[in-house]
């Protein structure tokens, strides 16, 4: 029996698809390229293409003999990957496996043009393939340049426009990110305090800070006091009734009258051998305290031990004031590059507020993208300058953890610590610490510990050393940031000061 008839047409759709089959499992941005292409045949191509993108993927290298391209073109293209280390590359980002291949498509595309132009076949291919050399040999030092920075390339390359990508490496901002990373290597406690942060996942660490004193209920046994009574038979006491029994003091009168009778007596001594005497039945009881042991429960104080929580996302306060040029101002720089570093390493996400003077407040969320990319260069390639007022700063991170992703978020504060929270936002942070279970991380720039990042922070990774940081040469390069007086104190850090000025000393 034949097929009916509206089952021929789908017959013929699949075989005329198959050969296709490669473009369903194939990303769209390799499609354009990989059909409307001038090199070899249209099938062996789609599969040879997704069979070196598997293998890039994997971490391996195209095959010298493979049947797309042309078999002397191929070993040329193997050597080139083979010399750039483009496998190695390609393991770590599938979009970088994607950007390649585009490239390699579109290089091997211009071999007709060239041919066209005079070139032979054969010098067409290797000068195709020359050029891609070329293009990647520069690529591959951008990436290894983004990988030694960033620590990993996150989605960075998922970029379309790779020369925008080139261009803000090369700009001034991308140059002090580099500088400051050279500083990172003399910091490397501000890696670990940074590593710490965030509470979204529990580790094998346990937290001391998080160790908590619980009153448990436990039974046990103890001795205590019990009042027993006891019935001692035949005490003198109380009379119960009569019963038979050879007592003779408390026999009933009836037998003592036997003893008169001189034939009864012997009943009577006959009754007293028995023990059937009739007699008063009596007793007392015994009162007396004893220790019994019974089950009891008991509180007891146990302290119970916590896991560190860390993984969780970075909400970052730099202060980007007057008094943080020079070496502070690359430390401050420094702590924020590590946190955009771990968090592109770590998948988390990381959201920084650059304060200075009252209501100067700066917002840059550091994704690990493009646009991450560029809002941490255009950041490192600014001075800093003006006041400190941490309230506003403060008062955004605690509105952003109640935003969804960010509630498990931990704060680190980048600062010289001349600035004072206003009472009302101080015990702000410390509700959100009781409450939501924040945790505050400071970096003190200083020579000195100061009462606003005590009061802020749980725990203090003091710099001293910062004025190895700064180069010579300006003033952003200048070791020495101004030092203030108390008057300028006053002025610049509202809320620093504890006492008003005295009278040589009105802001």
């Amino acid at each position: 029996m034949s097929a009916p008839p509206d089952r021929v047409p789908s017959f013929l759709t699949e075989a005329l698809e198959a050969p296709l089959a490669p473009l369903d499992r194939l990303p769209r941005s390799l499609w354009l390229g990989t059909l409307a292409h001038s090199h070899g045949r249209l099938v062996p191509r789609l599969e040879e293409i997704e069979r070196l993108r598997a293998a890039l993927r994997a971490g391996r290298g195209p095959d010298p003999g493979a049947p797309w391209p042309a078999p002397p073109l191929a070993a040329a293209v193997a050597a080139a990957f083979a010399a750039l280390e483009l496998p190695r590359y390609c393991g770590e980002s599938e979009e970088l496996v994607d950007l390649v291949l585009r490239s390699l498509l579109w290089h091997l595309d211009r071999i007709p043009d060239l041919v066209d132009r005079g070139a032979t076949r054969a010098a067409a291919g290797a000068q195709a393939v020359a050029e891609f050399t070329a293009d990647w040999r520069e690529r591959c030092g951008e990436v290894d340049e983004l990988v030694h920075v960033l620590g990993a390339v996150g989605d960075v390359l998922k970029s379309t426009r790779w020369d925008l990508l080139r261009g803000l490496l090369r700009s001034a901002g991308w140059q002090e990110v580099v500088r400051v990373r050279a500083a990172l290597e003399a910091l490397p406690e501000l890696a670990r305090v940074i590593r710490r942060l965030g509470r979204a996942l529990e580790t094998d660490e346990p937290d001391e800070a998080r160790d908590l004193t619980v009153q448990l209920l436990e039974e046990r046994t103890a001795l205590r006091p019990v009042r027993r009574s006891t019935r001692v038979p035949d005490l003198p006491g109380e009379t119960r009734g009569v019963r038979r029994s050879a007592r003779v003091a408390r026999m009933l009168p009836q037998e003592a009258v036997l003893l008169a009778h001189p034939r009864l007596r012997l009943v009577w001594h006959a009754r007293h051998a028995e023990r059937t005497l009739l007699t008063y039945e009596d007793d007392d009881r015994l009162d007396e305290v004893i220790l019994r042991e019974v089950p009891v429960l008991t509180a007891s104080a146990r302290r119970t031990s916590a896991r560190r929580l860390e993984q969780g996302p970075l909400l970052v306060c730099v202060d980007t004031s007057g008094s943080m040029q020079g070496g502070a101002e690359v430390v401050a720089k420094a702590a924020v590059l590590e946190a955009a570093r771990t968090a592109h390493a770590q998948g988390r996400g990381c959201h920084v507020f650059a304060f200075s003077g009252p209501g100067e407040v700066v917002e840059l969320s550091l994704s690990a993208d493009a646009d991450g990319l560029a809002a941490l260069t255009r950041f490192m390639g600014q001075g800093f300058g003006g006041g400190t007022d941490i309230g506003a700063p403060l008062e955004r991170v605690l509105a952003k953890l109640g935003e969804e992703g960010w509630r498990l978020a931990d704060l680190l504060v980048a600062s010289d610590g001349e600035f004072g929270a206003t009472p009302e936002v101080a015990a702000a942070v410390r509700r959100a610490k009781a409450e939501r279970g924040l945790r505050v991380q400071g970096v003190l720039v200083g020579d000195r510990e100061t009462i606003g990042m005590l009061e802020l922070a749980d725990e203090v990774l003091w710099v001293r050393d910062w004025r190895r940081f700064g180069a010579p040469g300006g003033p952003r390069g200048s070791g020495e940031p101004p030092i203030p007086t108390s008057s300028l104190t006053a002025t610049y850090f509202p809320g620093a000061l504890r006492t008003p000025p005295g009278p040589r000393e009105k802001p």
